[in-house]
């Protein structure tokens, strides 16, 4: 990506420059390289993704085909992570890119940020891409210190390790890693600085909304733990964009579903930040990481709840047998009910996730009727035939209601491995994992595995090539 980068920019310099031997005007309306809006549009980066190698299989709701994982215990993150391994060595792991696709996307926003205000082109143009910059730069931020630290306690987070903050341009530095706090703090300052020039209606998808603004700050604050703010957040984001794709009018998705990212529909109202869910869903991860836990299928109602009877499938037919092992009492996801037909996004964020932020932001300020009916308008929309319920009596009960509406709802993507994070900083809320495997290879013994809520494995270490490059990133862990 740097190499890119360098290569557009470069490329533009060259040719302007050239062109300046001749003449010293440049052309009405022709974009150059110095050009504000050239910056505003570096701010669209379609198809980002975070491969989920490091952390996929490390949670009660995902499962794996038992050929994927016997023999690669100690090997492969997803046999480690499958088989809760603390012994393995995780640090000469290669991770598939997470770490450095996440400080690239940064990199990029450092470009935009660091120059924009020196360009030619309107102040407002300059504001507006500076801010949607910070925002997903926060974003990216947020992405790395919730998957290779500790997850956010108000008793340790001011001397917790955290991350390298990378808030300017420069290839060349080794900063030292910040705490959980600091990291946080900047953040929520990133977001903060940002919405006041963000765009309500933005040019495209790939521009950040304000509603997304909003979204990221509740989900941010929700984290840490500042539920006033988490909720007054989600309420702003919900007042500029609550629409809600209602599942129960779909018997079946087909190609003539009106819900697609791209290509002669409306589009999925739901999504918030189109270009960072676009891990889409489809094709190699949605094979290889597309399985939910026999746990998880037996939470469903399978025959009314449609974010079960849409897109997933326990079956035996030869499509499925090399990613999926048919009585092993897992779900596998429809490849087919999403390719160029429904856009599910599985990373960034959607209006269902803001309507649980909000949901459980009022449930932890004691207003569980509140809560209760951010959830009971959520299931409408997702299950045929649903009542709305009455809050639970209790706090307790009601937050963990929403967990278990955010595991049925916020499939995949890094949700569910960082909730198990943040509820396991709480006694009342954090969960012991038992996985035995495996279940259908006779010829391999049988074990019981367990994740215990403090394991190490929850964080993942920064990567090897990280750590050469800069020796002040230590490892956030005992390894």
């Amino acid at each position: 990506m740097r190499k890119l980068l360098y290569s557009i920019l470069l490329t533009c310099a060259v040719m302007f420059a050239a062109c300046d031997d001749y003449i010293d005007i440049t052309p009405k309306g022709a974009i150059t390289v110095d050009s504000a809006y050239t910056y505003y549009e570096l701010v669209v980066f379609p198809n980002r993704t975070y491969w989920p190698t490091s952390y996929a299989l490390l949670t009660d709701d995902s499962y794996a085909r038992e050929g994927n994982i016997i023999g690669n215990e100690n090997t492969t993150f997803d046999g480690i992570n499958f088989t809760f391994n603390e012994k393995a060595d995780r640090k000469e792991l290669a991770q598939n890119n997470l770490y450095e696709n996440a400080y690239m996307y940064i990199l990029r926003y450092n470009i935009v940020i660091d120059n924009i205000d020196n360009s030619i082109g309107d102040e407002s143009i300059k504001k507006l891409g500076k801010a949607e910059a910070r925002l997903l730069r926060a974003w990216e931020h947020f992405v790395v210190l919730n998957n290779y630290a500790k997850a956010y306690n108000p008793a340790t987070a001011q001397s917790d390790g955290g991350i390298v903050i990378m808030d300017k341009y420069d290839l060349e530095a080794t900063p030292t890693k910040s705490t959980v706090e600091e990291a946080y703090r900047f953040i929520m300052k990133e977001i903060d600085e940002a919405l006041p020039y963000l765009q309500e209606k933005p040019l495209n998808l790939g521009h950040p909304s304000l509603a997304y603004g909003y979204g990221l700050k509740a989900l941010v604050c929700l984290f840490h733990r500042d539920w006033q703010d988490a909720k007054d957040a989600a309420e702003k984001s919900l007042a500029l964009n609550n629409q809600l794709v209602d599942y129960t009018t779909i018997s079946k998705v087909t190609s003539n579903t009106d819900y697609r990212y791209t290509g002669g529909k409306s589009g999925n109202p739901e999504v918030l930040d189109a270009t960072s869910s676009s891990v889409g869903f489809t094709g190699s991860i949605a094979y290889n990481y597309g399985q939910i836990s026999p746990e998880l299928t037996n939470m469903f109602d399978q025959v009314n709840d449609q974010r079960y009877a849409l897109f997933f499938v326990q079956s035996d037919k030869s499509s499925y047998a090399y990613y999926y092992d048919y009585g092993s009492g897992a779900s596998i996801w429809q490849t087919t009910a999403t390719l160029n037909r429904f856009y599910y996004a599985t990373v960034g964020l959607r209006t269902a996730e803001v309507y649980l932020i909000a949901a459980e932001a009022n449930a932890r300020l004691g207003n569980n009727t509140a809560a209760m009916q951010y959830v009971n308008d959520l299931r409408a929309k997702r299950i045929k035939g649903y009542t709305a319920e009455t809050a639970p009596s209790s706090q307790t009960d009601m937050v963990k209601l929403i967990i278990t509406e955010r595991r049925k709802e916020l499939l995949f993507g890094f949700h569910r491995f960082w909730d198990l994070k943040r509820f396991n900083t709480e006694s009342e809320y954090a969960k012991t994992i038992t996985r035995t495997f495996p279940v259908l290879n006779k010829d391999v013994p049988q074990q019981t595995y367990t994740l215990n809520p403090n394991s190490r494995l929850y964080i993942i270490p920064f990567p090897k090539s990280a750590r050469e490059k800069n020796p002040n990133l230590t490892l956030n862990t005992d390894e």
